[in-house]
């Protein structure tokens, strides 16, 4: 009943959806868990494959698929632009794009193209980031409602970060970098009704990658999660060394706890008793049971574990475990109660590249797994390893995230935008 109640409340920021879309880069209860499971289970460049599309240059960002369209962020490098752009879902023909010309310098990594951050919508309007470039907010036909220049992001590895939708606010975490901070601003307007700096990451006593650097890389690149719980809204927030739990009214923090390293790409991870946090680059995993007050590090946290989280794809809870698959390309099953590792599987095909930055998705009780070389991992969601199957595509680049709509399955590339479907009829949302 609480994990229904949960959703419930997610799905009330989308009113104007209808159940089978997907406005968030992790899905309509932001937790990577497909409404359905009638989901393709093979496939290939040539089988099952309703369309695919050209892309003008790389990205990361995930698709978001609504109102009968599918929607990437999109940077054309020579060109200096930063944009969007909007598909039709059932034949994948270009509806609309924006962008922005932006040549102001702005660092990252090489393997992180700007326009890394997934837009969302709420079925009325889609919201978009391009870090330094501003934030942009259109209607589904792609007029321009407004935009917001935060200032610059400047971090050596860039951001990634995406914004969140809930009732009349839209939520954004415009980092990482000296100037990080989280922001809620009006979604009609765009105007600032709050805003939270982040504090300076203390790295004294680091046990992850950079340990007995006191001078390491720091930085988050996790998007907001917004929950409910005892009766309250809150909105979570994953930054270096800390999760907090804000009031997403006012801004204010309700409670908090240590134990993260002071480097985080993963987001959030929740079911109706516990949030789970993963550090980065061999840092530390924590889970917090909801609901407290102030610092909850005592009295609230579960569990810690430290030196063994090298994740930049966020996970999956299941049950009594949680799912995911790390830098390397390993796939790992833990304890939700304890953290303890139940296995740990190297899953690849046939590509050069079976390392990972994508998040996972779950379809009933299959995990899909994304790789560097496009290719996917369908798991078996148990307590005991099962490899399904591993699905290719072109062997092009891959750093997105499925997205899954009506028995319809996206795929984004560093080369083309994909629709893959073994169904005979077309879905029209």
């Amino acid at each position: 009943m609480k994990n229904l109640l949960l959703i419930s409340f997610l799905l009330s920021g989308f009113n104007h959806l209808c159940a089978a879309d997907w406005p968030d880069w992790r899905g309509p209860s932001a937790n990577g868990v497909a409404p359905d499971d009638a989901y393709p289970q093979e496939w290939s460049a040539e089988k099952n494959i309703r369309w695919k599309v050209d892309l003008p240059d790389r990205g990361n960002s995930s698709p978001i698929v609504a109102e009968g369209k599918v929607f990437i962020t999109q940077a054309v490098e020579k060109l200096n632009k930063r944009g969007i752009m909007a598909f039709d879902r059932t034949q994948g023909k270009l509806l609309w794009q924006h962008s922005v010309v932006f040549d102001a310098e702005e660092t990252t990594h090489d393997q992180n193209p700007y326009c890394a951050a997934s837009p969302i919508t709420d079925g009325q309007r889609v919201v978009a980031t391009y870090g330094s470039a501003g934030v942009y907010a259109y209607d589904m036909e792609g007029t321009l409602l407004w935009r917001r220049d935060l200032g610059p992001q400047r971090h050596v590895w860039g951001n990634a970060s995406s914004p969140v939708i809930h009732g009349s606010m839209v939520y954004l975490y415009h980092g990482p970098g000296p100037e990080a901070a989280l922001y809620a601003l009006d979604l009609e307007s765009g105007d600032t009704q709050w805003v939270y700096q982040e504090p300076v990451a203390d790295q004294k006593g680091r046990t992850d990658g950079f340990r007995g650097n006191e001078k390491g890389i720091t930085g988050s690149f996790s998007t907001p999660l917004l929950l409910s719980a005892e009766g309250r809204s809150e909105l979570v927030m994953s930054f270096p060394n800390l999760l907090v739990g804000f009031d997403p009214e006012k801004g204010s923090k309700l409670w908090w706890s240590q134990g993260l390293n002071p480097l985080v790409y993963t987001s959030p991870l929740y079911d109706a008793e516990l949030i789970l946090a993963m550090g980065g680059y061999k840092g530390s995993n924590l889970a917090v049971k909801r609901g407290g007050h102030g610092d909850v590090t005592l009295s609230h946290r579960v569990w810690q574990s430290e030196g063994d989280g090298n994740n930049v794809g966020s996970g999956i809870l299941v049950g009594d475990h949680v799912y995911m698959i790390n830098t390397s390309g390993i796939a790992i099953c833990r304890e939700r109660n304890t953290g303890k590792v139940i296995w740990e599987e190297r899953v690849r095909g046939k590509g050069a590249k079976s390392s990972s930055w994508s998040s996972m998705v779950r379809c009933g009780d299959r995990l899909y797994c994304m790789n560097q070389s496009s290719e996917t991992v369908i798991l078996q969601a148990s307590p005991e390893f099962q490899l399904i199957r591993v699905n290719t595509l072109d062997n092009a680049m891959c750093n997105a995230t499925h997205a899954m709509s009506n028995g319809d399955l996206f795929v984004r590339t560093w080369e083309h935008l994909w629709c893959i479907s073994d169904r005979r009829e077309v879905a029209q949302r």
